[in-house]
This record gives structure tokens, C-alpha cells and sequence, in this order.
């Protein structure tokens, strides 16, 4: 039987995703497998992996928030954003209040602009930023929306010569929070930089769930690995669904068009052509359709025969 699912991997720090993907590929013995969001080498965390025909999931995954705890030291910043970079600036005392701290985080919450660091993956003229940045080049990047959805000081020691601050953050794909970092200290009136991140979700999909490769070793050993997957509908289960019946499935697992009375539709606001996850009377996933309200149809998106 082919190997198909979310794989949930907890990555260790010093891999990049793409090592992790690799990684994966010669434990289950598989080429198609996709990871749903990069993740720098440093940083550990929720990393889920597409396999088989789940790789089709990719973009969607992608897409949901993610959330991270993250430690940001003030006083100090780095070229880098992070601590694996070279010290920019430094500032001998920092004098902050635990509500200058607070009322400069809850600041963030929103729809929010950054401006992507030099040291991302972000591509300028065809080139990575990062490579530019290691050739000693600094190019004008233009500003990104991204929305904090919720920030939660989980720590502080403010007593430090360069005061300590954890926080949880929900963040929109996209979101640096090096960057967010950076910009909660200029907010302050102090360099900062993120001492060390973690990422504790990607939409459902929590750290509880994740699994090393020790242990990924260990069920594909023991013959358990596809029973511990997560299917590839459960992942994206923020999307509506609709039930189909048999005549109904067949057609749409052959790419046609289903008419559907609009009542069996769960109607979704700010959304002309939303995504269904669509089962047949089995409850088998048949696959993701748009629905076109105005000609009252199910178009195939992503059909799973």
C-alpha cells in the first residue's frame, strides 16, 4: 500500500526544511514528499510533511497560521535579526517597565507591515536576499502585510543588563518574527533581536502531534507509520465540507461539474468561490470543489480518485 498522509515532524535545530524532506524520503523509502513551510536551520518546531498524494495539500497547509514562541532580547541587535549574526549595535543599560513591555507588544496585534530581512529567502531581481546579504549587498525591499492574530507574554527578566522577553505569537504565512522582534524593540526605543524561536503550531496541527526521526524510524520499523499519520482532509478541516450522494461522488471524481441545491452548501462569508472538502456516503474524501453560488455548482479543484 502507497504511503499517504500529513506527517507531523518535530524538526531539530541545524536543518533547513529541505533537510528534513530528505530526511524523511530515506526513512519511508518515498520521493513525494513535500514540507508546507520553511523553517530556518536554527529554529525547531511543528513541521509537517505531505506525503503521496497528500503533497497535493501543500499550498493549502501552507496557507494556515502559524504560531511561535519566541525570545527577544533588547539592547542588542544583530545583522542577521537573530543570534547566529553578527552584533550591529549594543546598548550598555535598558530601562524598561512591565507596561511599556505589554502596551508595545499588543501594538502588533493586526494587520501589521514588515519589511522582510535582508537574511530571508525572499527573491529580489531573480535572486535570494540572503545571497545578496552574503555578498555584502543591501537591496531596497518593499514592505509585506502580514496580520498578528494574538501576542502572550509568556516571560520576562527586565533586570538584565539586555532584559529578556518570551512571547506566543498567531501570525498569517509570511510573518518574520525576527523582523517582528526587531520592530517591537525599535517600539521601545532599543535595538533588539530574537534570541531563539520555536514553532509550536501550523494550523491544527500541534507539537503534541510531532514526531522526531527517531521515531519516524520506529513505526516505519514496526509497520505503524501510516496508521499515525494525519489523513489529508483532517489537516485542512477549517475548510467547510459537503456530503455528496453516490451518483453525485461519481461524477465529481470525474472531474465534472455537481449541481447542488444551495441549501446543502454551508455558506461562507466574504467568499464568492470557497473551498468544500467533499465526501461521498462512505465518507470517503473525495476531494476539494469550488462553489459557484451564482450557477449553483461544484467545480473539481483537487480531485482524489
Amino acid at each position: 500500500m502507497t504511503v499517504e498522509g500529513i506527517l507531523p515532524v518535530w524538526k531539530p535545530a541545524g536543518f533547513t526544511s529541505h533537510d528534513v524532506v530528505a530526511k524523511v524520503r530515506l526513512i519511508v523509502g518515498m520521493k513525494r514528499v513535500g514540507h508546507t513551510g520553511t523553517l530556518d536551520p536554527q529554529v525547531t518546531g511543528v513541521l509537517p510533511l505531505c506525503l503521496g498524494r497528500a503533497t497535493r495539500m501543500v499550498e493549502f497547509i501552507q496557507d494556515l497560521p502559524k504560531e511561535y514562541e519566541a525570545e527577544l532580547r533588547i539592547g542588542v541587535s544583530t545583522d542577521t535579526e537573530d543570534a547566529t549574526g553578527t552584533v550591529l549595535e549594543e546598548v550598555a543599560e535598558v530601562k524598561l517597565t512591565e507596561t511599556q513591555v505589554r502596551s508595545a507588544l499588543q501594538s502588533f496585534v493586526g494587520e501589521i507591515e514588515q519589511v522582510p530581512p535582508m537574511y530571508s529567502a525572499v527573491k529580489v531581481d531573480g535572486k535570494r536576499l540572503y545571497e545578496l546579504a552574503r555578498e555584502g549587498k543591501e537591496v531596497e525591499r518593499k514592505a509585506r502585510k502580514v496580520k498578528i492574530y494574538k501576542i502572550e507574554v509568556l516571560e520576562m527578566d527586565l533586570a538584565a543588563q539586555h532584559p529578556v522577553i518570551r512571547f506566543r505569537a498567531l501570525c498569517s504565512k509570511g510573518t518574520y518574527i525576527r523582523t517582528l522582534c526587531v520592530d517591537i524593540g525599535r517600539a521601545l526605543g532599543y535595538p533588539a533581536t530574537m534570541a531563539s524561536l520555536i514553532r509550536t503550531s501550523t494550523g491544527n496541527i500541534r507539537k503534541e502531534q510531532c514526531y522526531t526521526f527517531e521515531q519516524i524510524e520506529q513505526m516505519k520499523a514496526d509497520g505503524t507509520l501510516e496508521q499515525r499519520m494525519i489523513p489529508m482532509d483532517q489537516a485542512i478541516a477549517h475548510l467547510p465540507s459537503v456530503s455528496l450522494t453516490e451518483q453525485e461522488s461519481v461524477s465529481a471524481q470525474q472531474g465534472k461539474h455537481v449541481r447542488l441545491d444551495s441549501a446543502r452548501i454551508e455558506q461562507v462569508k466574504d467568499n464568492p468561490t470557497p473551498l468544500y472538502r467533499a465526501y461521498a456516503p462512505d465518507a470517503r474524501f473525495l476531494g476539494l470543489y469550488e462553489w459557484h453560488s451564482k450557477n449553483r455548482v461544484l467545480v473539481p479543484a483537487k480531485v482524489f480518485l
